[in-house]
């Protein structure tokens, strides 16, 4: 099986894919290579389920892509969502898609944020959206809440446990159980929601 491998000062193997669609380990810089293959092999079923159709969306006329959790049809004009058809310039599609995109996880990550902050009493110093291809998501030590703006791709059940999951990280800034146990009190069914994300993979090659 054909893989890349990334390493740097993390602590854990993981693994996800490139641009391409190919199999990518992100590992420690003191794993060995026998390591990195018992653990690529290990996981070589989750491998082929989830690279199934990780090629690069196609952007053209009459293509449909799952944009806001929906699927739409792609058409020629000024860059717009409209009811079931995703509009996009002749041109340089991509970088307009990316632009609406940005705006439209701003306007739902924000009213997110706002709704569960409200509920569950979390406070935040500011939202960002960023162009991140790694992560859905991140929360900075001084209260910063990021999400990528490949976010506005998915459903509105998987958007919300991203904003909950950030929103959590503003009281535990790591994955300890306490961690979960309050992701979990707010979104019983977390997991399922987590694992769900698995299958967006292909956003982060548009």
């Amino acid at each position: 099986m054909e893989y890349s491998i990334v390493r740097s000062n993390r602590k854990t193997l993981c693994l996800t894919f490139d641009r391409e669609g190919k199999p990518l380990v992100r590992a420690p810089l003191s794993t060995s290579l026998a390591s990195i293959e018992r653990f690529v092999q290990k996981h070589a079923r989750w491998i082929a389920i989830h690279s199934r159709g990780k090629t690069p969306p196609s952007l053209a006329d009459g293509s449909k892509i799952e944009f806001l959790g929906e699927e739409r049809t792609i058409a020629s004009g000024a860059t717009r969502l409209k009811s079931e058809t995703l509009f996009l310039p002749p041109e340089q599609r991509a970088e307009a898609l990316k632009r609406l995109c940005r705006s439209k996880a701003r306007v739902r990550m924000q009213r997110l944020v706002r709704k569960y902050s409200s509920l569950y009493g979390f406070s935040t110093t500011g939202i960002r959206i960023t162009s991140a291809r790694k992560r859905w998501g991140s929360c900075s030590t001084k209260g910063t809440v990021n999400f990528s703006l490949y976010s506005a791709f998915l459903p509105e059940s998987l958007a919300e446990y991203l904003a909950v999951h950030e929103l959590c990280h503003t009281r535990h800034m790591d994955h300890s159980a306490a961690f979960w146990v309050e992701v979990k009190a707010i979104l019983p069914d977390y997991a399922k929601r987590r694992d769900a994300l698995k299958k967006y993979m292909w956003i982060f090659q548009i």
